[in-house]
Protein backbone atom coordinates (compact mmCIF):
# COMPACT_ATOMS: atom_id res chain seq x y z
CA UNK A 1 0.00 0.00 0.00
CA UNK A 2 1.35 3.33 -0.78
CA UNK A 3 2.17 5.76 2.18
CA UNK A 4 -0.32 8.92 2.60
CA UNK A 5 1.92 11.29 0.85
CA UNK A 6 1.81 9.27 -2.38
CA UNK A 7 -1.55 8.50 -2.06
CA UNK A 8 -2.54 12.66 -1.61
CA UNK A 9 -0.17 13.34 -4.41
CA UNK A 10 -2.16 10.37 -6.47
CA UNK A 11 -5.76 12.28 -5.56
CA UNK A 12 -3.93 15.55 -6.37
CA UNK A 13 -2.81 14.57 -9.76
CA UNK A 14 -6.19 12.51 -10.50
CA UNK A 15 -7.88 15.47 -9.52
CA UNK A 16 -6.56 17.45 -11.86
CA UNK A 17 -6.87 15.79 -14.68
CA UNK A 18 -10.64 15.84 -14.33
CA UNK A 19 -12.79 18.33 -16.30
CA UNK A 20 -16.11 19.91 -15.34
CA UNK A 21 -18.07 16.66 -16.60
CA UNK A 22 -15.38 14.41 -15.24
CA UNK A 23 -14.66 13.52 -19.14
CA UNK A 24 -10.89 14.05 -19.39
CA UNK A 25 -9.41 10.39 -18.48
CA UNK A 26 -8.38 8.11 -20.88
CA UNK A 27 -9.91 4.46 -19.43
CA UNK A 28 -8.93 1.80 -21.62
CA UNK A 29 -11.28 -0.93 -21.82
CA UNK A 30 -14.16 0.79 -20.33
CA UNK A 31 -17.46 2.08 -22.00
CA UNK A 32 -17.22 4.94 -23.39
CA UNK A 33 -19.68 7.35 -24.31
CA UNK A 34 -20.09 10.16 -26.60
CA UNK A 35 -21.36 13.46 -25.53
CA UNK A 36 -24.91 12.21 -25.65
CA UNK A 37 -24.43 9.47 -23.28
CA UNK A 38 -24.74 6.72 -26.18
CA UNK A 39 -21.90 4.27 -26.56
CA UNK A 40 -19.23 5.18 -29.22
CA UNK A 41 -19.43 2.97 -32.37
CA UNK A 42 -16.33 3.69 -33.98
CA UNK A 43 -14.20 0.59 -34.23
CA UNK A 44 -11.99 -0.04 -36.86
CA UNK A 45 -11.28 3.55 -36.20
CA UNK A 46 -8.84 6.13 -38.23
CA UNK A 47 -8.65 9.90 -37.21
CA UNK A 48 -8.18 12.97 -38.78
CA UNK A 49 -7.03 16.37 -37.39
CA UNK A 50 -8.35 19.11 -39.39
CA UNK A 51 -7.48 22.46 -37.47
CA UNK A 52 -7.67 21.64 -33.66
CA UNK A 53 -10.89 19.21 -34.15
CA UNK A 54 -10.09 15.45 -34.37
CA UNK A 55 -12.28 13.17 -36.38
CA UNK A 56 -12.65 9.74 -35.48
CA UNK A 57 -14.29 7.73 -38.29
CA UNK A 58 -15.07 3.83 -37.41
CA UNK A 59 -17.22 0.89 -37.81
CA UNK A 60 -20.52 1.06 -36.20
CA UNK A 61 -21.32 -2.10 -35.06
CA UNK A 62 -24.47 -1.47 -32.80
CA UNK A 63 -26.21 -4.46 -34.68
CA UNK A 64 -23.48 -6.81 -33.41
CA UNK A 65 -22.62 -8.09 -37.20
CA UNK A 66 -19.77 -7.62 -39.11
CA UNK A 67 -22.09 -6.59 -42.11
CA UNK A 68 -22.04 -2.80 -42.73
CA UNK A 69 -24.52 -0.61 -41.14
CA UNK A 70 -22.60 2.80 -41.08
CA UNK A 71 -19.21 4.49 -41.17
CA UNK A 72 -19.67 6.61 -38.33
CA UNK A 73 -18.20 10.15 -37.64
CA UNK A 74 -17.34 11.56 -34.05
CA UNK A 75 -15.36 14.88 -33.72
CA UNK A 76 -13.55 16.23 -30.87
CA UNK A 77 -10.91 19.07 -29.25
CA UNK A 78 -9.62 16.68 -26.49
CA UNK A 79 -9.32 13.32 -27.91
CA UNK A 80 -11.73 11.94 -24.91
CA UNK A 81 -15.17 13.90 -25.48
CA UNK A 82 -17.07 12.96 -28.55
CA UNK A 83 -19.39 14.33 -30.47
CA UNK A 84 -21.39 12.02 -33.02
CA UNK A 85 -22.06 13.55 -36.00
CA UNK A 86 -24.70 12.24 -39.43
CA UNK A 87 -22.97 8.93 -40.62
CA UNK A 88 -19.93 9.42 -42.87
CA UNK A 89 -21.28 6.48 -45.36
CA UNK A 90 -24.71 4.79 -45.29
CA UNK A 91 -25.31 1.30 -47.63
CA UNK A 92 -26.41 1.26 -51.03
CA UNK A 93 -28.25 -1.35 -51.94
CA UNK A 94 -26.65 -2.94 -54.91
CA UNK A 95 -23.69 -2.12 -54.45
CA UNK A 96 -20.28 -3.67 -52.85
CA UNK A 97 -21.40 -1.20 -49.47
CA UNK A 98 -25.13 -2.49 -48.74
CA UNK A 99 -26.32 -4.28 -46.09
CA UNK A 100 -25.36 -8.02 -46.93
CA UNK A 101 -21.83 -6.36 -47.26
CA UNK A 102 -18.82 -5.78 -45.47
CA UNK A 103 -17.24 -2.29 -45.01
CA UNK A 104 -14.26 -1.92 -42.20
CA UNK A 105 -11.35 -0.01 -40.98
CA UNK A 106 -12.29 3.36 -42.67
CA UNK A 107 -9.43 5.82 -42.78
CA UNK A 108 -9.58 9.34 -44.03
CA UNK A 109 -7.36 11.98 -45.45
CA UNK A 110 -7.19 15.68 -46.97
CA UNK A 111 -6.38 15.99 -50.31
CA UNK A 112 -5.28 18.99 -50.82
CA UNK A 113 -5.21 19.33 -54.74
CA UNK A 114 -8.25 18.74 -55.01
CA UNK A 115 -10.01 19.99 -51.42
CA UNK A 116 -11.54 17.27 -50.27
CA UNK A 117 -11.57 14.71 -48.15
CA UNK A 118 -10.69 10.69 -49.37
CA UNK A 119 -11.87 7.43 -47.61
CA UNK A 120 -10.72 4.66 -48.47
CA UNK A 121 -12.13 1.41 -46.49
CA UNK A 122 -11.87 -2.50 -46.82
CA UNK A 123 -14.77 -3.38 -49.19
CA UNK A 124 -15.54 -7.29 -49.08
CA UNK A 125 -18.11 -9.49 -49.28
CA UNK A 126 -19.86 -11.32 -46.49
CA UNK A 127 -17.70 -14.52 -46.67
CA UNK A 128 -14.83 -12.22 -47.06
CA UNK A 129 -13.61 -13.62 -50.24
CA UNK A 130 -13.90 -10.50 -52.89
CA UNK A 131 -11.48 -8.96 -51.16
CA UNK A 132 -11.64 -5.40 -52.07
CA UNK A 133 -10.79 -1.75 -51.38
CA UNK A 134 -13.64 1.10 -51.38
CA UNK A 135 -12.82 4.55 -51.90
CA UNK A 136 -15.75 7.38 -51.35
CA UNK A 137 -15.29 11.61 -51.23
CA UNK A 138 -17.03 14.73 -49.46
CA UNK A 139 -16.63 18.26 -48.80
CA UNK A 140 -16.83 17.81 -45.60
CA UNK A 141 -14.88 15.97 -42.93
CA UNK A 142 -17.94 14.33 -41.64
CA UNK A 143 -19.25 13.92 -45.37
CA UNK A 144 -21.61 12.45 -46.15
CA UNK A 145 -19.35 10.33 -48.38
CA UNK A 146 -20.25 9.84 -52.06
CA UNK A 147 -19.47 6.13 -52.96
CA UNK A 148 -16.94 5.56 -55.75
CA UNK A 149 -16.34 2.10 -56.39
CA UNK A 150 -14.50 -1.23 -55.05
CA UNK A 151 -11.50 -2.91 -56.95
CA UNK A 152 -8.72 -5.13 -55.73
CA UNK A 153 -5.75 -2.38 -55.94
CA UNK A 154 -2.96 -3.57 -58.86
CA UNK A 155 -5.18 -6.72 -58.91
CA UNK A 156 -4.70 -8.04 -56.35
CA UNK A 157 -6.30 -8.94 -52.87
CA UNK A 158 -6.58 -6.48 -50.15
CA UNK A 159 -8.25 -6.96 -46.62
CA UNK A 160 -7.32 -4.89 -43.35
CA UNK A 161 -6.04 -1.49 -44.84
CA UNK A 162 -4.43 1.50 -43.57
CA UNK A 163 -2.91 4.98 -44.63
CA UNK A 164 -0.27 6.87 -44.49
CA UNK A 165 0.42 10.55 -45.11
CA UNK A 166 3.83 11.40 -45.42
CA UNK A 167 5.35 14.72 -44.92
CA UNK A 168 5.33 16.15 -48.40
CA UNK A 169 1.61 15.34 -48.82
CA UNK A 170 2.59 11.92 -50.56
CA UNK A 171 -0.20 9.12 -49.53
CA UNK A 172 0.49 5.24 -49.25
CA UNK A 173 -2.25 2.49 -49.15
CA UNK A 174 -0.91 0.02 -46.09
CA UNK A 175 -2.80 -3.61 -46.59
CA UNK A 176 -2.81 -7.11 -45.89
CA UNK A 177 -2.46 -9.09 -49.58
CA UNK A 178 -2.31 -12.43 -51.74
CA UNK A 179 -4.26 -14.46 -48.93
CA UNK A 180 -3.38 -12.00 -46.15
CA UNK A 181 0.29 -13.91 -46.89
CA UNK A 182 2.16 -10.97 -47.99
CA UNK A 183 1.88 -7.34 -46.78
CA UNK A 184 2.46 -4.22 -49.34
CA UNK A 185 2.30 -0.60 -49.13
CA UNK A 186 1.57 1.20 -52.31
CA UNK A 187 1.87 4.52 -53.43
CA UNK A 188 -1.49 6.58 -54.17
CA UNK A 189 -2.17 8.71 -56.90
CA UNK A 190 -1.92 12.91 -56.72
CA UNK A 191 -5.91 12.63 -56.39
CA UNK A 192 -5.66 9.87 -53.42
CA UNK A 193 -8.25 8.04 -55.70
CA UNK A 194 -6.27 5.07 -56.97
CA UNK A 195 -2.78 2.90 -56.11
CA UNK A 196 0.11 3.45 -58.98
CA UNK A 197 2.87 1.14 -57.77
CA UNK A 198 4.00 -1.05 -54.84
CA UNK A 199 6.61 0.37 -53.02
CA UNK A 200 7.49 -2.17 -50.36
CA UNK A 201 6.42 -5.93 -49.89
CA UNK A 202 7.06 -8.02 -46.96
CA UNK A 203 6.60 -11.19 -48.40
CA UNK A 204 5.18 -13.85 -45.95
CA UNK A 205 4.82 -11.33 -43.22
CA UNK A 206 0.91 -12.71 -42.34
CA UNK A 207 0.09 -8.85 -41.52
CA UNK A 208 -2.97 -6.99 -40.71
CA UNK A 209 -4.80 -3.71 -38.76
CA UNK A 210 -1.73 -1.49 -39.99
CA UNK A 211 -0.70 1.74 -38.83
CA UNK A 212 2.35 3.96 -39.90
CA UNK A 213 4.06 6.55 -37.36
CA UNK A 214 6.94 8.50 -38.58
CA UNK A 215 9.29 9.73 -35.95
CA UNK A 216 13.03 11.39 -36.58
CA UNK A 217 12.70 10.14 -40.37
CA UNK A 218 12.23 6.89 -39.43
CA UNK A 219 9.28 4.81 -40.12
CA UNK A 220 7.35 2.85 -37.79
CA UNK A 221 4.87 0.24 -39.14
CA UNK A 222 2.57 -1.19 -36.59
CA UNK A 223 0.30 -3.92 -37.18
CA UNK A 224 -0.99 -7.56 -35.88
CA UNK A 225 -0.80 -11.23 -37.46
CA UNK A 226 -3.49 -12.74 -38.39
CA UNK A 227 -5.84 -14.74 -35.94
CA UNK A 228 -9.48 -13.40 -36.99
CA UNK A 229 -11.58 -11.32 -34.14
CA UNK A 230 -8.91 -12.99 -31.51
CA UNK A 231 -5.89 -11.31 -30.46
CA UNK A 232 -2.24 -11.85 -31.09
CA UNK A 233 1.35 -10.01 -30.31
CA UNK A 234 1.15 -6.52 -32.45
CA UNK A 235 4.50 -6.06 -34.26
CA UNK A 236 6.78 -2.85 -34.56
CA UNK A 237 8.95 -2.81 -37.94
CA UNK A 238 10.94 -0.04 -38.72
CA UNK A 239 12.84 1.65 -42.04
CA UNK A 240 14.27 4.86 -43.13
CA UNK A 241 12.09 4.59 -46.47
CA UNK A 242 8.89 3.30 -46.90
CA UNK A 243 10.50 1.06 -49.73
CA UNK A 244 12.75 -0.45 -47.19
CA UNK A 245 14.17 -2.59 -46.35
CA UNK A 246 12.13 -3.22 -43.17
CA UNK A 247 13.31 -4.06 -40.01
CA UNK A 248 12.37 -7.74 -38.39
CA UNK A 249 9.30 -7.63 -36.14
CA UNK A 250 10.14 -6.43 -32.65
CA UNK A 251 7.28 -6.72 -29.74
CA UNK A 252 5.79 -3.56 -28.43
CA UNK A 253 4.15 -5.23 -25.68
CA UNK A 254 4.91 -8.66 -23.72
CA UNK A 255 3.74 -11.33 -26.25
CA UNK A 256 1.87 -13.12 -22.99
CA UNK A 257 -0.53 -10.44 -22.74
CA UNK A 258 -1.35 -10.24 -26.85
CA UNK A 259 -1.41 -6.56 -26.85
CA UNK A 260 -3.65 -6.82 -23.84
CA UNK A 261 -6.34 -8.37 -25.46
CA UNK A 262 -6.16 -5.61 -28.13
CA UNK A 263 -5.86 -5.50 -32.23
CA UNK A 264 -3.98 -2.10 -33.73
CA UNK A 265 -6.55 -0.10 -35.36
CA UNK A 266 -4.64 3.34 -35.61
CA UNK A 267 -1.21 4.86 -34.24
CA UNK A 268 -1.53 8.70 -33.54
CA UNK A 269 1.33 10.77 -33.02
CA UNK A 270 1.90 12.34 -29.96
CA UNK A 271 4.68 14.89 -29.44
CA UNK A 272 8.00 12.35 -29.71
CA UNK A 273 5.60 9.49 -28.63
CA UNK A 274 1.97 8.56 -30.15
CA UNK A 275 -1.33 6.79 -28.71
CA UNK A 276 -1.74 3.00 -30.08
CA UNK A 277 -5.34 3.08 -30.51
CA UNK A 278 -7.03 -0.96 -30.52
CA UNK A 279 -10.24 -2.53 -30.50
CA UNK A 280 -10.47 -5.61 -27.97
CA UNK A 281 -13.41 -7.74 -29.93
CA UNK A 282 -16.18 -9.41 -29.26
CA UNK A 283 -16.98 -11.49 -32.04
CA UNK A 284 -20.41 -12.80 -30.46
CA UNK A 285 -21.74 -9.19 -29.44
CA UNK A 286 -19.45 -7.11 -31.72
CA UNK A 287 -21.12 -3.71 -30.54
CA UNK A 288 -19.84 -4.24 -26.78
CA UNK A 289 -16.05 -4.45 -27.93
CA UNK A 290 -14.24 -2.00 -26.34
CA UNK A 291 -11.54 0.52 -27.40
CA UNK A 292 -7.73 0.13 -26.14
CA UNK A 293 -6.28 3.07 -25.93
CA UNK A 294 -2.71 3.19 -24.51
CA UNK A 295 0.53 5.83 -24.50
CA UNK A 296 3.10 4.17 -27.30
CA UNK A 297 6.21 5.34 -25.82
CA UNK A 298 9.31 5.67 -27.79
CA UNK A 299 11.63 6.68 -25.14
CA UNK A 300 13.74 3.01 -24.91
CA UNK A 301 14.34 3.47 -28.73
CA UNK A 302 11.91 1.20 -29.55
CA UNK A 303 7.73 1.76 -29.34
CA UNK A 304 6.48 0.24 -26.20
CA UNK A 305 2.57 0.59 -25.14
CA UNK A 306 2.68 1.69 -21.36
CA UNK A 307 -0.30 -0.04 -20.28
CA UNK A 308 -1.70 2.87 -18.01
CA UNK A 309 -5.42 2.18 -16.42
CA UNK A 310 -6.06 5.63 -16.36
CA UNK A 311 -4.21 8.39 -18.39
CA UNK A 312 -4.65 11.74 -19.65
CA UNK A 313 -3.25 13.48 -22.67
CA UNK A 314 -1.87 17.46 -23.15
CA UNK A 315 -2.21 17.84 -26.74
CA UNK A 316 -0.52 21.37 -26.75
CA UNK A 317 2.51 19.84 -24.79
CA UNK A 318 2.34 16.54 -27.07
CA UNK A 319 2.77 14.45 -23.63
CA UNK A 320 0.69 11.68 -21.68
CA UNK A 321 0.12 11.23 -17.81
CA UNK A 322 -0.47 8.78 -15.85
CA UNK A 323 -2.36 8.62 -13.11
CA UNK A 324 -1.26 7.16 -9.80
CA UNK A 325 -3.97 5.14 -7.69
CA UNK A 326 -3.19 2.47 -4.28
CA UNK A 327 -2.70 -1.13 -4.70
CA UNK A 328 -4.32 -3.30 -2.62
CA UNK A 329 -3.65 -7.15 -2.79
CA UNK A 330 -6.26 -10.07 -3.38
CA UNK A 331 -4.49 -12.06 -0.65
CA UNK A 332 -4.64 -9.59 1.63
CA UNK A 333 -8.68 -9.86 1.60
CA UNK A 334 -11.11 -11.70 3.79
CA UNK A 335 -11.59 -15.02 1.95
CA UNK A 336 -15.01 -16.95 2.31
CA UNK A 337 -16.47 -20.04 0.74
CA UNK A 338 -14.79 -22.29 -1.77
CA UNK A 339 -11.93 -19.48 -2.31
CA UNK A 340 -8.48 -20.32 -2.00
CA UNK A 341 -4.77 -18.55 -2.21
CA UNK A 342 -3.12 -19.60 -5.91
CA UNK A 343 0.64 -19.49 -6.35
CA UNK A 344 2.24 -18.07 -9.70
CA UNK A 345 4.74 -15.81 -11.04
CA UNK A 346 2.47 -13.68 -12.90
CA UNK A 347 1.31 -12.74 -9.75
CA UNK A 348 1.68 -9.58 -7.88
CA UNK A 349 3.47 -10.97 -4.55
CA UNK A 350 3.44 -14.26 -5.87
CA UNK A 351 -0.06 -14.90 -5.13
CA UNK A 352 -3.52 -14.39 -6.23
CA UNK A 353 -7.64 -15.51 -4.84
CA UNK A 354 -9.05 -18.02 -7.19
CA UNK A 355 -12.15 -20.89 -7.13
CA UNK A 356 -14.27 -17.63 -6.59
CA UNK A 357 -17.89 -17.98 -6.96
CA UNK A 358 -17.40 -21.77 -7.41
CA UNK A 359 -20.61 -24.11 -7.79
CA UNK A 360 -22.10 -25.04 -3.73
CA UNK A 361 -20.18 -23.32 -1.58
CA UNK A 362 -19.16 -20.56 -3.69
CA UNK A 363 -16.09 -18.62 -3.20
CA UNK A 364 -15.62 -14.88 -2.94
CA UNK A 365 -13.16 -12.06 -1.24
CA UNK A 366 -14.00 -9.20 0.58
CA UNK A 367 -11.31 -5.68 0.19
CA UNK A 368 -10.90 -3.12 2.06
CA UNK A 369 -9.98 0.34 0.63
CA UNK A 370 -9.87 3.70 1.26
CA UNK A 371 -12.77 6.22 -1.36
CA UNK A 372 -13.16 10.04 -1.48
CA UNK A 373 -16.66 9.88 -1.07
CA UNK A 374 -17.20 10.02 -5.58
CA UNK A 375 -17.41 7.81 -7.97
CA UNK A 376 -13.85 6.07 -8.51
CA UNK A 377 -11.97 4.20 -11.20
CA UNK A 378 -11.37 0.84 -9.76
CA UNK A 379 -8.22 -1.60 -12.32
CA UNK A 380 -9.11 -5.39 -11.24
CA UNK A 381 -5.85 -7.49 -12.55
CA UNK A 382 -7.09 -11.15 -13.11
CA UNK A 383 -6.04 -14.15 -14.71
CA UNK A 384 -8.43 -16.13 -16.82
CA UNK A 385 -6.73 -18.96 -18.59
CA UNK A 386 -10.41 -20.31 -20.55
CA UNK A 387 -10.72 -19.47 -23.98
CA UNK A 388 -14.12 -17.75 -23.38
CA UNK A 389 -14.87 -14.99 -20.81
CA UNK A 390 -16.10 -14.99 -17.78
CA UNK A 391 -17.45 -12.12 -15.32
CA UNK A 392 -17.85 -11.48 -11.44
CA UNK A 393 -20.34 -9.83 -9.24
CA UNK A 394 -18.95 -6.63 -7.46
CA UNK A 395 -20.68 -5.05 -4.63
CA UNK A 396 -19.55 -2.18 -2.28
CA UNK A 397 -20.31 -1.68 1.29
CA UNK A 398 -23.06 -4.73 1.13
CA UNK A 399 -24.68 -2.55 -1.46
CA UNK A 400 -26.89 -4.04 -4.60
CA UNK A 401 -24.35 -6.60 -7.04
CA UNK A 402 -23.50 -5.29 -10.39
CA UNK A 403 -21.77 -7.78 -13.10
CA UNK A 404 -18.19 -6.77 -15.15
CA UNK A 405 -17.33 -9.61 -17.81
CA UNK A 406 -13.85 -10.35 -17.66
CA UNK A 407 -11.72 -11.30 -21.02
CA UNK A 408 -9.68 -14.85 -21.51
CA UNK A 409 -6.39 -12.95 -20.53
CA UNK A 410 -4.17 -16.00 -22.57
CA UNK A 411 -3.43 -18.59 -19.51
CA UNK A 412 -4.13 -18.51 -15.96
CA UNK A 413 -0.60 -16.98 -15.22
CA UNK A 414 -1.24 -14.22 -17.47
CA UNK A 415 -2.85 -11.02 -15.90
CA UNK A 416 -4.89 -8.01 -17.58
CA UNK A 417 -6.34 -5.18 -16.06
CA UNK A 418 -10.15 -4.44 -16.33
CA UNK A 419 -11.67 -0.94 -15.02
CA UNK A 420 -15.28 -0.71 -13.40
CA UNK A 421 -16.48 2.20 -11.81
CA UNK A 422 -17.37 2.39 -8.19
CA UNK A 423 -19.14 4.79 -6.13
CA UNK A 424 -17.13 4.75 -2.69
CA UNK A 425 -17.81 6.63 0.22
CA UNK A 426 -15.11 9.06 2.14
CA UNK A 427 -12.93 6.18 4.24
CA UNK A 428 -13.34 2.96 4.43
CA UNK A 429 -15.10 0.50 2.07
CA UNK A 430 -15.40 -3.02 1.88
CA UNK A 431 -15.43 -3.89 -1.71
CA UNK A 432 -16.63 -7.98 -1.72
CA UNK A 433 -16.24 -9.69 -5.22
CA UNK A 434 -17.68 -12.80 -7.07
CA UNK A 435 -20.17 -13.22 -3.89
CA UNK A 436 -24.08 -14.80 -5.05
CA UNK A 437 -22.77 -16.55 -8.20
CA UNK A 438 -22.52 -19.75 -9.52
CA UNK A 439 -20.20 -19.61 -12.37
CA UNK A 440 -16.60 -19.17 -12.00
CA UNK A 441 -14.87 -16.13 -12.35
CA UNK A 442 -11.24 -14.98 -12.89
CA UNK A 443 -8.87 -15.35 -10.37
CA UNK A 444 -8.15 -12.25 -8.83
CA UNK A 445 -4.80 -10.74 -8.60
CA UNK A 446 -5.06 -7.25 -6.88
CA UNK A 447 -7.21 -3.80 -7.28
CA UNK A 448 -6.53 -0.48 -7.73
CA UNK A 449 -7.96 1.86 -6.69
CA UNK A 450 -7.97 5.54 -8.56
Amino acid sequence: MFSNLLVCSALAALAAFLGVNGQSLIVPGAPWMDTSGNPIQAHGAGLLKVGSTFYWFGEDKSHNSALFKAVSCYSSTDLVNWSRHNDGLSPISGTMISTSNVVERPKVLFNSKNAEYVMWFHSDSSNYGAAMVGLATATTPCGPYTYKGSWKPLGADSRDEGLFQDDDGTAYLLYASDNNQNFKISQLDTNYYNVTSVVSQLNGATLEAPGIVKRDGVYWLIASHTSGWDPNPNKAFHATSLSGPWSSQADIAPESVRTYYSQNAYDLPLGSNAIYMGDRWRSNILGSSQYIWYPLDFSSGMPQIVPADVWSVNLAAGTYSVALGTAYEAESGQMAGSSRLLSGSGFSGGQAVGYLASAGNGGSVTITVQGRGTAQWVSLYIANGDSTWRNTTISVNGGSSIVLDQPSTGGGNVVLSIPVQLNLRSGSNAITFSAGQSNYAADLDKIIVY
